[in-house]
């Protein structure tokens, strides 16, 4: 039996491994060769400002007063520059997003699975390209950008990662501490020749990087005051960042300006998807090669921006942001990144029609190379016959397109089988033609495990021919209508399982038809107290699939509300036992209330915790010391219970309790005392179920111990109710993930959540607290049911065996879903439910 687990769930975790091998290996290439321009540029060097998380409405609108929040930046808008809206994609997170502007590529598919600050392979960036470039800001990007340059020509200046604190009392020290270095830097290039010479080279590139605006959007949200006024400082300095250039190069006209954001960010204070508010970033350019402003009378778009923000007159360029990387290359000269696919918007560009047509030419040669690459490197390993080459640029279309271009633009034209032992032979066969045809493909090793790994198990299935047939048999002697109904409701159950993972509001769905489960059988007239306890949770719990998973605001009250609650049904439980236990005064008691002084504690942290980070003061050690130590004794004090059923789960609700509140922060503290009142209610219910079938239970809930050895001579066989019980797990599981969140993405979790733990920005362990707070219900609702197979004498085999079945059959609909485009809450969507699936599996230890 034991064999048989490990196998099983040797076979599933390979399948969910072939998920990531498969369909998120990166599209990048390599072997291109480098193309530029032979005409002079019009830029010796380029300043780049990158104001993290800053949203395009937030910097073009005007204020209440009718003023803008950046008046130097709307001023280039008016008399210097171009601008207009930079249209990023998903997932709308810094690295991709300052991979796509310094790269010109968007989001790299494998770093789903092989990273999150660096990008998972090595890349080609404007920084590389250029001779010489300095950067500053936070060491999370900067740092990805100098990592794998070519040369020693990258020099970067960072503050330490600890000063990325959510609750520090003025965050905008994050980039007065960019503007004060850079300026500190050009004092000390005069009394450096050195450093001066290389500052007065060309084709050099000025990175800073502003990470004020985001965090103090996701510690107070774009719509408060500190977001505002940090765009107030963003804007003086770059300002007095401009003055100082032009200064030291002595107004040569030489110096090209591009300020955009990598993302946005959303009305809550979180980012990643992609709303409108997160994908729509500013960008200004202005300096040399770039185009002054176009007044106009009238524009053509969609939105109502231009007329909101009083910009009607001058006109909006909107551009892609992987296009920025080509445009910033354009201007100082150097090679296209080699694996951007950005498209130089020519627009923008202040220069004659032979370098705009040369530009353009050289970033579809660019481009072309990627693909040249990547189809040879495909037709390398496959075979001839198999191979079918993109018919609209076959070799001889890329050389009339590119002779045509080339024509024009000389032309100054510029606008133009049973078992048996031969059913072994023919799978040994079968493995063997499967093996061959992946070995002259030259497909990597774990292609073979995918492919060969399904032939030895329906090899298996197929020599259990018999016992298929009697199934079928067994089936087939069932009276019709009994069938269809059997065959329909078990449909529905797992179609419902299945649309829940895309609309959450089918879990809603699927708890209150739970409640009418005592009125289709006995046990409303033989246990109505215990029905209407199983009604009335049933109820309460359904009401969560239907609050907002995303944009929710915190409500300590709720949480307050959660733990008082807990409390109160602490008493009333150590009422009841000490009326049951003599011994439980002198035994057991100070067990209760050790823990029930952890749920007070993590009540007062929660409180004085959100009063400090309101006033600006920061968390409070005391409390960040509180916080840890209650987490780690969560681990420790449910073991140290009596191994009494009831008592042992309620002692591991409380503790797990304790954990949840200091994690909660609005009314997803309520959604695991909800969950665990049902939870006792679905244990009573299951034996009064076994009951009334005839069954007799030797112990009754509150004498059944979680250490009680089951005598396997007891264990009955397998009935339709066992069949409900696997369903209600896999229900249970997946309303446990999903009832009040989306563990798919971050951005259906506020990072205020772990404040009472830290603040400083750490994304290991903030992203670690955050499972553990998604996994707290996926604990009690194991613990519950392992509780229910004890009571009902069930078989963990053939429990195992049917929720295997149910969560395969779903997993069927899910393999045809996986996507690999989108933001990670699209992604994640996908591939999230089938690594839910096997969580479901790993989590049935027997």
């Amino acid at each position: 039996m034991l064999l048989f687990f490990i196998l099983g769930l040797l076979v599933h975790f390979v399948f969910f491994a072939s998920i990531f091998d498969i369909y998120f290996t990166s599209p990048l290439v390599h072997g291109m060769t480098p193309q530029f321009t032979s005409l002079p540029p019009p830029a010796r060097r380029l300043v780049l400002f990158v104001a993290d998380g800053l949203r395009a409405d937030s910097l073009y609108e005007l204020d209440e007063n009718g003023d803008s929040r950046a008046p130097f930046i709307r001023n280039i808008i008016m008399h210097e520059g171009s601008w207009g809206i930079s249209h990023t994609r998903v997932p709308t997170e810094s690295r991709p997003g300052h991979v796509a502007l310094i790269a010109g590529f968007y989001e790299d598919v494998s770093a789903v699975a092989k990273g999150w600050k660096e990008n998972p392979v090595e890349f080609d960036s404007l920084l590389n390209e250029s001779k010489y470039t300095w950067g500053w800001g936070s060491p999370d990007i900067l740092s990805m950008f100098a990592k794998d340059v070519s040369g020693d020509h990258v020099f970067i200046h960072t503050y330490d990662a600890d000063d990325e604190d959510f609750g520090a009392h003025d965050v905008t020290k994050l980039d007065t501490w960019v503007f004060d270095n850079v300026k500190e830097f050009f004092r000390a290039a005069r009394n450096n020749q050195s450093l001066f010479s290389k500052l007065n080279e060309e084709k050099i590139v000025f990175f800073l990087h502003l990470l004020g605006i985001d965090t103090n959007g996701h510690a107070h949200r774009p719509s408060s005051r500190e977001y505002k006024d940090n765009i107030k400082i963003v804007d003086a300095g770059i300002k007095e960042m401009v003055s100082m250039f032009k200064h030291f190069y002595g107004n040569d006209g030489k110096t090209a300006f591009v300020f955009t954001a990598d993302h946005g960010m959303t009305d809550w204070g979180v980012h990643g998807a992609g709303h409108p508010s997160e994908t729509l970033t500013p960008f200004v350019t202005w300096g040399a090669g770039i185009k002054y402003p176009q007044n106009v009378s009238t524009q053509q778009f969609e939105d109502a921006f231009l007329k909101e923000w009083k910009l009607e007159n001058w006109k909006r360029q909107d551009i892609n942001q992987a296009d920025i990387a080509p445009l910033m290359a354009s201007l100082i000269g150097v090679p296209f990144p080699l694996n951007s696919v950005g498209i130089l918007p020519l627009d923008y560009l202040n220069n004659t029609d032979l370098f705009k047509a040369e530009s353009i030419f050289t970033n579809a040669i660019q481009i072309l190379e990627q693909f040249k690459v990547k189809m040879t490197q495909k037709k390398e390993v496959t075979l001839s016959f198999l191979f079918t080459p993109f018919k609209l640029l076959s070799e001889s279309k890329q050389h009339n397109i590119l002779r045509k271009a080339r024509s024009y633009i000389k032309q100054r034209k510029y606008d133009e089988a049973k078992p048996s032992r031969l059913l072994q032979y023919s799978f040994v066969a079968i493995g063997v033609l499967v093996a061959f045809f992946l070995l002259i493909q030259a497909y990597p090793w774990t292609y073979y495990i995918y492919c060969l790994l399904p032939v030895p198990i329906w090899y298996a299935v197929l020599r259990e021919f018999q016992v298929i047939q009697d199934l079928v048999a067994s089936l087939l002697s069932c009276p019709p209508s009994h069938f269809v109904g059997y065959l329909l409701v078990s449909t529905l159950g797992i179609e419902v399982l299945v649309l829940s993972f895309f609309y959450r509001y089918m879990l809603t769905a699927g708890l209150i038809a739970f409640a009418g489960w005592p009125f289709i059988t006995q046990l409303w007239t033989r246990a109505k107290r215990t029905s209407l306890n199983w009604i009335f949770f049933s109820l309460l719990l359904a009401v969560f699939p239907l609050m907002p998973v995303v944009g929710r605001k915190p409500d300590i009250s709720l949480v307050m509300t959660a733990g008082l609650l807990v409390l109160l049904l602490s008493l009333f439980v150590v009422a009841s036992l000490t009326k049951r236990k003599d011994s439980f005064v002198n035994e057991e008691l100070p067990l209760h209330l050790l823990q029930m002084l952890s749920m007070v504690l993590s009540m007062y942290v929660v409180y004085s915790t959100d009063n400090s980070l309101l006033k600006k003061q920061g968390l409070p050690l005391i409390n960040q010391i509180i916080s840890w130590i209650i987490l780690a004794s969560s681990f420790v004090l449910p073991l140290l219970s009596p191994p009494i059923l009831f008592e042992r789960l309620f002692s591991i609700l409380l503790s797990l309790m304790s954990t949840y509140i200091l994690l909660s922060r609005g009314y997803e503290a309520l959604f695991p005392l909800v969950l665990s009142c049902l939870m006792f209610a679905w244990i009573h219910m299951e034996q009064e179920t076994l009951q009334q079938s005839g069954v007799s239970c030797k112990q009754k809930v509150n004498s059944i111990q979680f250490i009680y050895n089951t005598d396997l001579t007891q264990l009955r066989q397998l009935c339709l109710d066992d069949i409900r019980r696997a369903f209600f797990l896999v229900f249970f599981l997946v309303t446990a993930f999903f009832g009040t969140g989306n563990i798919a993405s971050v951005n259906s979790f506020d990072v205020t959540s772990v404040y009472c733990f830290l603040t400083v920005f750490s994304p290991f362990i903030m992203g670690a607290l955050m499972m553990w707070k998604i996994l707290i219900p996926f604990v009690l609702v194991m613990c519950a049911f392992e509780a229910v197979q004890l009571t009902t004498q069930l078989s963990s085999k053939g429990l195992f065996l049917m929720v295997l079945v149910i969560s395969d059959i779903m997993a069927l609909h899910f393999f045809f879903l996986v996507r690999d485009y989108g933001s990670w809450l699209d992604i994640g969507t996908r591939y999230g439910i089938y690594s839910h699936k096997i969580s479901e599996k790993c989590s049935e230890k027997k």
